[in-house]
C-alpha cells in the first residue's frame, strides 16, 4: 500500500523512493510526497526521478502520476521526489483558511448546505446554497476566522480510521472535522485574510479567501 508521506510530514519537499508500478506514462510508487487533487485541493507540482509530474490522481488508495512519455522509469528503480515547496505552502495556508472559514459559517449562519469548495494556490472558495447575499455577514465572519488566526492554536491532524485511510483536523474550541489534506502546524501560519463575497447564481452563495500577504483581488 502507497505510504503518504505527505500526511506524515506535509513540510517535507524532498523524498527518495522507489517506482512501484510503471504502466506506460502512468507510474505508482511505493510512497509519496506529492499531494494529488482531493477535497477541492489541487495537485501538487513536482517531479519523479527529474521529471514533471503532468498530471496526479487518486484510484483506490493509490495516486497514479502521469509522466512526460519516454521517461524511462521501471518498477523497483530508486528515485528522487520532490514537490513545488511555495506552491505546497501557499495551498496549505489556503486551504486552512478556507477549513477556519467554513467551520464559523456553519456556527454563525446554519444550518448551511456547503455544495463546493476549490483550493488554488492564489485564492480559495467555499460555495453555499443560500437563497440571501452573505454581504451583510462577511464582515463579522472575516473578523472570527482572523482572531483564530491570530491565537496561533496549534492544529492536531491524525487518522480517525488509519485502514480506512480516513484523517481529521482539529483545533482547541472546535469539533474534530474529517479532512484528508495537507495540514498546518498552527493556525497563525496561514496569515491574514480577507474575504469576498461573489454571485454565482440564484440560490448560491460563494466566499473567496485571499491571503493578505499574496495579490488580492481585482478591484
Amino acid at each position: 500500500m502507497l505510504r503518504k508521506i505527505f500526511w506524515e510530514d506535509p513540510y517535507l519537499t524532498h523524498l527518495d523512493t522507489e517506482v512501484a508500478t510503471v504502466d506506460g506514462d502512468a507510474v505508482t510508487l511505493a510512497s509519496t510526497i506529492i499531494y494529488a487533487f482531493s477535497g477541492g485541493q489541487e495537485s501538487d507540482h513536482g517531479t519523479i526521478g527529474g521529471h514533471d509530474v503532468l498530471a496526479a490522481r487518486k484510484e483506490g488508495g493509490d495516486i497514479i502520476y502521469t509522466l512526460p512519455p519516454a521517461h524511462g522509469l521501471a518498477p523497483g528503480m530508486k528515485v528522487a521526489t520532490t514537490i513545488d515547496w511555495e506552491r505546497r505552502y501557499r495551498l496549505m495556508r489556503l486551504h486552512f483558511a478556507a477549513e477556519i472559514v467554513l467551520e464559523i459559517v456553519y456556527r454563525d449562519l446554519g444550518p448551511i448546505e456547503k455544495i463546493g469548495a476549490h483550493i488554488a494556490a492564489d485564492k480559495a472558495r467555499i460555495d453555499f446554497a443560500r437563497g440571501a447575499p452573505v454581504t451583510p455577514e462577511l464582515s463579522a465572519l472575516s473578523t472570527r476566522a482572523n482572531a483564530v488566526i491570530a491565537a496561533d492554536l496549534p492544529i492536531t491532524s491524525a487518522f480517525s480510521d488509519e485502514a480506512g485511510g480516513r484523517r481529521f483536523w482539529q483545533v482547541p474550541g472546535f469539533d474534530p472535522v474529517p479532512c484528508g489534506g495537507t495540514h498546518l502546524k498552527r493556525t497563525g501560519e496561514v496569515g491574514a485574510i480577507t474575504l469576498k463575497r461573489r454571485n454565482i447564481g440564484k440560490g448560491k452563495e460563494r466566499i473567496e479567501i485571499f491571503l493578505a500577504d499574496l495579490p488580492g483581488p481585482a478591484a
